[in-house]
């Protein structure tokens, strides 16, 4: 927890000696508010009041003194940190020509705390993973955030890349798309967290680009991405399963019904791009909600 704690002030730091961070989840800073943390499923409240002055001054500590430096980031909604936690920003949001420019008078800090949970996906794994050919299903975790799926991902991924000796599968190329710095938690071109030995990782960088570009160069055997949903995503993913490439990727939702119903997720459903679907419920159970039949053909054109 120190990487996180010391972005606080002193006499914030103070305020949160006595609390047990085992299981912190999320510390939310807001302007002219009390400090709350998400602890497991619950929430505690800190008793002081965050002014501006405490905003800007753990502003600064985050961005190593140097918020020029991460303006790209800060115009992204977040910073990822030593350790791969992330931190979202909010505030007043300046647009020019359509793009997010700068991000002043902030507002609100969410720092997510980053923890690997080692072996989280061996409940997925015989839904997933396609051991007749040593591969992975085209596949799609859904859930509503903050479910646990990113965990879940980042630990699949590990599998794939590695290889899971007792079940005879051996370690293949992964490609992971990782968008919003979440998924390797990037630092200075080091991953934070441990996604396996035969993964290249695209960082900081739109979904449907990303994926093509790996394709491309990297020859994966499987692409992965966290929380598609644009119509480009899913022209992507129509293009890598085209190129004998397989996928797993995560998404919101409730589950299958929320896929069929949605007009971009449904074009995956309807023409067979996606053999699973499973869905984490409220207590973070995982479900098998949908199994493509072997009689159903794949087809886009």
């Amino acid at each position: 927890m120190d990487e996180i704690l010391l972005n606080f002030p002193l006499h914030i730091r103070e305020k949160m000696r006595n609390i047990d961070f085992t299981n912190l989840e999320e510390i939310r800073i807001r302007n002219n508010r009390p400090i709350f943390l998400k602890i497991g499923q619950s929430e505690q409240q800190v008793n002081y009041i965050i002014n501006t002055n405490d905003v800007l001054e753990i502003l600064q500590k985050i961005c190593d003194n140097s918020i020029y430096t991460y303006q790209n980031q800060i115009c992204n909604g977040y910073i990822t940190i030593k350790g791969g936690h992330r931190i979202g920003i909010t505030g007043n949001i300046v647009i020019k020509d359509g793009q997010v420019t700068n991000i002043s008078h902030i507002y609100s800090l969410n720092f997510r705390i980053a923890r690997q949970v080692i072996d989280c996906s061996n409940k997925i794994l015989e839904s997933v993973l396609d051991l007749k050919n040593n591969t992975v299903f085209n596949t799609i975790i859904i859930s509503p955030p903050g479910r646990g799926k990113t965990t879940i991902l980042r630990d699949l991924i590990r599998k794939i890349s590695d290889g899971i000796p007792e079940i005879s599968f051996n370690g293949i190329n992964v490609g992971v798309v990782d968008e919003r710095g979440e998924i390797a938690a990037m630092y200075k071109g080091i991953p934070q967290n441990d996604i396996g030995r035969r993964t290249d990782i695209l960082d900081n960088i739109p979904k449907d680009i990303g994926m093509k570009m790996l394709i491309r160069s990297m020859n994966p055997k499987v692409i992965v991405a966290d929380e598609i949903g644009s119509t480009k995503d899913i022209e992507a993913i129509k293009y890598a399963i085209c190129s004998g490439v397989k996928g797993v990727f995560t998404a919101h939702g409730n589950g299958l019904k929320d896929i069929i119903n949605n007009p971009i997720l449904n074009e995956l459903y309807i023409t067979d791009g996606i053999e699973r679907v499973l869905a984490i419920d409220e207590n973070r159970n995982v479900h098998l909600e949908y199994e493509k039949s072997e009689r159903r053909a794949v087809w886009f054109l």
